[in-house]
């Protein structure tokens, strides 16, 4: 579960918990990802209070993104380095960044082109997202992406503050929803209408920062408001079908 930073423990002393330092953060091995690197609990069993609290606290993503880059980190980063340091995060940070491009005017098609990579693979229950070599290998500028971060980190915190894990769900089962719901939203970012792409693009993002934070009743929430605006969609195409005279050619 979600522990609000204040709560977490922060000194040795007696039988007290050890320093909490939370998974992707810089020099703790992320999950699943780092399992050779050396786990700052492997000395307390399983039995112990202090092994349950430390192993089940989840970082909030504003600190994930924070210790994003750190000192060790090159002057030029690649997509698949970014990935890889995101760990189980990736996924969800992937969509948001996507839906938060498709709100840009211009740039909505390609947003929407690109989320159906990921939104597959979710499908697919892979580990993390793959992108074609091309694009896992472009460098981009570590000062100019750190200072993206800095300007989303304080809005997510914000955020924070009310989204919390809570109802908790399946992972791979949300994941696969998640997943389809978006690939089905994401065609839609190329239709050429005019501020079309802001109510979808707002809504997937939505989708994504709840699977990102485990909130089950944003989740539920954000994934009721996409079925209500995947019917919208689909009436709009059949009504623009029935206008060009497709419909009663193909019926």
């Amino acid at each position: 579960m979600h522990h609000p930073v204040a709560e977490l423990p922060v000194a040795v002393s007696g039988n007290s918990c050890p320093t909490q330092q939370r998974p992707g953060a810089r020099g703790v091995a992320a999950p699943d990802r780092d399992a050779g690197r050396a786990q700052p609990f492997a000395h307390l069993t399983s039995a112990s209070p202090c092994y349950q609290l430390c192993m089940t606290t989840r970082a909030p993503t504003s600190v994930v993104l924070t210790d994003l880059f750190g000192h060790e980190a090159p002057e030029q980063v690649t997509l698949a380095w970014l990935l890889d340091r995101l760990g189980d995060r990736s996924f969800g940070i992937v969509l948001l960044l996507l839906a938060l491009l498709g709100l840009l005017p211009g740039v909505s098609a390609l947003a929407g082109a690109l989320l159906a990579v990921p939104a597959a693979q979710m499908i697919l229950a892979r580990r993390g997202p793959v992108f074609p070599r091309r694009i896992a290998a472009r460098q981009f500028e570590t000062r100019r992406l750190a200072r993206l971060v800095d300007r989303l980190v304080p809005v997510i915190r914000f955020m924070e503050r009310y989204i919390r894990p809570r109802w908790a769900t399946p992972f791979r089962a949300t994941k696969r929803v998640v997943g389809g719901v978006v690939l089905l939203l994401a065609p839609s970012l190329l239709a050429p209408v005019p501020l079309s792409n802001i109510p979808l693009a707002l809504v997937i993002g939505l989708v994504a920062f709840a699977y990102l934070e485990e909130d089950g009743v944003l989740l539920s929430v954000a994934l009721a408001v996409a079925l209500i605006m995947l019917s919208i969609a689909s009436v709009a195409a059949w009504e623009a079908l029935s206008a060009t005279g497709w419909v009663p050619g193909l019926l």
